[in-house]
């Protein structure tokens, strides 16, 4: 099973150069262009992949989850982008499901990804906002730990997040045989560092030093996610690829930007953030981003297709939040609406409107999944655990507020009127700023800002028309459930957060 969340071209005629240019195996697997720089149950899709051969051995079926970092719901063509070019994502579509209701755990980078990890919404989730010192515990449950009990090689590569090398939220302690990428969110904004983690040890990358660009960070860990598939290919593997594109800072080799200069107005988006890259270019820049993740989706589906487990691998596509919005004079949200990436919807990232959360979410299997089909019912993040643990036939092992959508039906919703709840903390970090719930069509939002507002998403997607005070029953009843699904969070002590010259000099 392969899930993933977007890459960026490759050729279709076979794996691309960075497909074929894998770095060597690491010694210890299972250890701990124009920029400017500014200052469950057995489900019927388990039984039948569970006698499939691959190549000599039985067993249930790869998992792979690749995502994109802050990519909108509407940034690739297949959910309407019309500007970037992202044929492998759009393939995916073509044949396999398209859920048009699908929803990150939540607005922003730690917390949805503590929440596809761990099974749990942001009611009960272990980490609710960003920032250094939110880190899982040994006692936290994750999806690595379940599959990798379930014999599973399990792999991480890319960002993480959900803990630093001193804690006990670091990947091998949560699950993962091999990772590599950047354990904290501030590493992760860097595409030219100089240094990568690789298994417990701190790789350098010279030749990113001294303002040097030798090493485009994300290539380097699509070779090792495309190392880890070839090495793993004999037995079932779990890889988590998760893709820093195309979170700012805003560059990207030269080879990606040229098939869209000219194209585009030309427009300087400048990062406010001392030291961050930042593009004359903004705009061309950005669609080039894009394009690199689509490029590293084709790589890895070409390298299924070599070693012959295109058939038996489900490939799920989605992203970790809504787009960018912000930056300096407000050139992010400007970037972002220039390619529609809220697609039809209300809001940006960091926000609990549609545009916030619901995310692109793309599943392929052939001969099991629908090819061209459309999946309307809601799916969640915190249903992955649930899912893949359905999918690898083990028991789910830990609480999870999630469901399985292992059967793939695009007509059968597995937990029709269950309720799916969101928050977000206040600036300050005491107390909750903001809540969502979406039960059904109807979906409730409560605010410290702008009290209660109720939407019917079946008639108003875009959340235009407030009716908390034309459905007063309705209202009431989506309240009480804000109360029940939010729990105290756990505490954690403060911790100072990373700063640049951490990560790149």
């Amino acid at each position: 099973m392969v899930l993933m969340t977007l890459g960026g071209a490759a050729s279709g005629e076979g794996v691309s150069r960075l497909a074929r240019e894998a770095p060597p195996a690491p010694s210890s697997a299972r250890s701990a262009g124009s920029t400017t720089r500014s200052e469950a149950p057995k489900t019927g899709l388990h039984l039948g992949l569970e006698t499939r051969n691959r190549g000599s051995r039985p067993g249930p079926p790869n998992i792979i989850w690749f995502m994109a970092d802050d990519l909108g719901y509407g940034t690739v063509g297949a959910y309407g982008q019309r500007r970037i070019r992202t044929p492998h994502v759009d393939r995916l579509a073509r044949e396999g499901m398209r859920f048009t209701s699908a929803y990150a755990g939540g607005p922003v980078c730690l917390p949805s990804r503590c929440s596809l990890m761990t099974g749990r919404h942001l009611g009960r989730a272990a980490c609710r906002n960003n920032g250094a010192q939110y880190h899982l515990l040994d006692a936290d449950v994750t999806v690595a730990e379940r599959l990798k009990a379930a014999g599973y090689a399990t792999g991480l590569f890319g960002k993480w997040g959900l803990g630093v090398e001193d804690t006990p939220g670091r990947p091998d302690r949560q699950g993962f045989d091999e990772w590599a990428g950047q354990l904290d969110q501030v590493h992760a904004h860097f595409q030219y560092p100089y240094w990568i983690w690789d298994n417990g040890r701190r790789v350098p990358l010279p030749q990113n030093e001294r303002g040097g660009r030798g090493a485009y960070v994300t290539d380097w860990v699509q070779r090792r996610a495309l190392d880890f598939v070839r090495r793993h290919a004999d037995r079932p593997f779990f890889l988590y690829a998760a893709c820093t594109l195309p979170h700012v800072e805003l560059v990207v080799p030269d080879d990606s930007e040229r098939p869209y200069r000219g194209l585009f107005p030309r427009e300087a988006v400048l990062d406010p953030r001392p030291g961050y890259l930042g593009s004359e270019d903004g705009i061309t820049t950005f669609a080039g981003m894009v394009g690199r993740m689509d490029r590293y989706v084709g790589e890895l589906l070409a390298l299924l297709r070599d070693l012959n487990l295109e058939q038996d691998t489900l490939v799920i596509f989605t992203s970790d939040n809504g787009p960018l919005n912000g930056g300096k004079d407000q050139a992010w949200t400007r970037l972002s609406d220039y390619f529609g990436a809220r697609g039809p919807f209300r809001g940006y990232k960091g926000e609990l409107y549609e545009g916030g959360i619901r995310v692109p979410f793309i599943a392929r299997l052939p001969g099991r999944i629908p090819a061209g089909s459309t999946a309307d019912y809601p799916v969640a993040f915190w249903d992955f655990l649930p899912t893949a643990c359905s999918l690898a036939g083990v028991p789910v092992g830990t609480e999870t507020d999630g469901v399985s959508y292992a059967a793939f039906d695009p007509q059968h919703d597995p937990a029709p009127g269950r309720a799916l709840y969101w928050e977000a903390p206040a600036s300050s970090g005491s107390g909750v700023a903001r809540q969502a719930v979406r039960q059904g069509h109807w979906k409730l939002h409560r605010s410290m800002s702008r009290g209660l507002e109720l939407y019917d998403l079946a008639g108003d997607p875009a959340e235009s028309r407030d009716l908390a005070a034309d459905h007063p029953v309705v209202a009431a009843r989506l309240l009480g459930l804000l109360d029940r699904l939010h729990t105290a969070p756990r505490p954690y002590p403060a911790r100072p957060t990373s700063g640049i010259r951490q990560f790149v000099r």
